[in-house]
């Protein structure tokens, strides 16, 4: 029979002045990690609601002294913030589209077909993870803005976001490594069944794949939503910017507070989503964990 060591031994924890101290010590730790994670995020949002006096102050308050609700309303009009979070809402929700269409099937084919040379195309597109981003843009930016073999541009249009968005080599190789550990024998009853391979794709493989997919989902949409620097490449038409370019686009001549309450508004849908499909995002890389 194995016993299992802890920090604290079980005879300690047996006694009340090791069940105190035990408590004691992890309610400070707890609290402590709580307040160094959540306080920056209730300065940015208690922040907003101060004057602009006051949130230059030294030292600075701790809780604002009046409390102005209007750097929200001055944000949400003044920098355009609908039209902007519109335009990152289609960007990344296309990108998540075509991500999650041809990476799944790409993933599949290689999991699961066993295509020729297989192993080589997937070392090559492994091997533009070792490539730093910023060297990727120029040759993007040339492909984008004249297309090759039709000749058009793509500049100004949320294609420019979707189509290298579909190039993630580590989405891609997620979705593999989850469909290599699906278990071999489902695959076979399907197979024996008359299921074809898209017929096993649509009814078997992604309805058990929804953990990884979800997690491939987030990190999409999060990819999209923080992205600046290719925005900024190829949206110079304001109206069609999203909304990490048009924070910075538009700060000239604002106040501090109205950018803080910008900012503010602009990272609630990620929190939001974040909170809503935690615990598939857990379960998505314990999934890619465990050998199924």
């Amino acid at each position: 029979m194995s016993s299992t060591r802890t920090l604290v031994s079980p005879a300690a924890l047996a006694r009340p002045r090791g069940r105190a101290v035990y408590w004691t010590v992890f309610t400070a730790v707890v609290v402590l990690f709580a307040i160094a994670f959540l306080f920056p995020v209730y300065w940015m949002v208690t922040g907003a609601m101060k004057s602009p006096d006051e949130v230059a102050r030294t030292p600075p308050t701790i809780a604002p002294k009046e409390w102005h609700l209007s750097g929200y309303s001055d944000a949400w009009d003044l920098m355009q913030l609908p039209q902007h979070l519109w335009n990152t809402v289609v960007q990344a929700a296309g990108a998540w589209l075509f991500q999650l269409v041809f990476c799944t099937a790409a993933a599949y084919a290689l999991s699961r077909l066993k295509p020729a040379f297989g192993k080589v195309i997937l070392g090559g597109i492994l091997a533009t993870l070792m490539v730093p981003a910023q060297a990727l843009v120029v040759p993007k930016y040339l492909t984008v803005a004249d297309l090759p073999l039709i000749h058009t541009s793509l500049l100004n249009d949320p294609l420019a976001i979707w189509l290298p968005a579909v190039a993630n080599a580590f989405n891609l190789y997620l979705l593999k490594r989850f469909f290599d550990q699906l278990p071999r024998d489902v695959l076979e009853a399907a197979e024996i069944d008359g299921a074809g391979r898209l017929r096993t794709l649509w009814s078997i493989v992604l309805p058990m794949s929804r953990p990884v997919l979800g997690v491939v989902s987030i990190f999409a949409l999060v990819a999209v939503w923080q992205d600046f620097l290719w925005p900024l490449m190829v949206f110079s038409d304001t109206g069609e910017q999203p909304i990490s370019v048009a924070l910075v686009q538009l700060s000239q001549n604002i106040q501090l507070t109205v950018l803080i309450a910008a900012m503010v508004i602009a990272s609630i849908p990620m929190v939001a989503l974040f909170l809503v499909f935690q615990r598939h995002i857990i379960a998505g890389i314990s999934a890619g964990s465990t050998k199924g």
